[in-house]
């Protein structure tokens, strides 16, 4: 885990891999779950006999976006930023799936620093994040992720 006391601190892991996740496997019950939450009950997500009839491999894949959703929970060990009062999401700049994620695969987050700058008294991170399917050379998703970091106002 990296740790940031300011942005200065930041700025010096710019261009650096910050954080490689351990391995998660999703199940059909969080494809189901997130079906539900999201009202996309695509078939190539929750119908694993029509899958197994009619998708390449036979299985369901994850949504996209919960491919997405999972980047938070995959790089929450990454960086450590004392003095921290918040921190938000920022957004995205660019999001790309080169490949769909098997239900079942095991999979992980590689991250590295783009950008550190100051916005609104913030600290504004911007990584790039590779989602990785174990025994895939390629990763399945790049996504450049963007998070504000508010620190606590100091008294020295």
């Amino acid at each position: 885990m990296r740790t940031i006391k300011s942005i200065d601190d930041a700025r010096k892991l710019i261009g650096e891999e910050i954080g490689l996740s351990d391995w998660r496997v999703i199940d059909q019950h969080h494809i189901d779950q997130f079906a539900e939450a999201t009202a996309d009950h695509q078939w190539i997500h929750v119908d694993t006999e029509r899958a197994a009839r009619e998708m390449p491999d036979g299985k369901t894949i994850l949504h996209g976006y919960l491919t997405i959703s999972l980047i938070p929970m995959l790089t929450n060990k990454f960086i450590y930023v004392e003095n921290l009062a918040r921190a938000v999401n920022f957004g995205l700049n660019k999001v790309r799936f080169y490949a769909p994620i098997n239900v079942g695969s095991r999979l992980r987050a590689r991250a590295s620093i783009l950008q550190a700058r100051q916005r609104a008294g913030a600290l504004v991170l911007t990584s790039e994040v590779h989602i990785e399917v174990e025994n895939q050379k390629k990763p399945v998703c790049v996504a450049e992720t963007l998070s504000m970091y508010f620190f606590n106002d100091r008294e020295d």
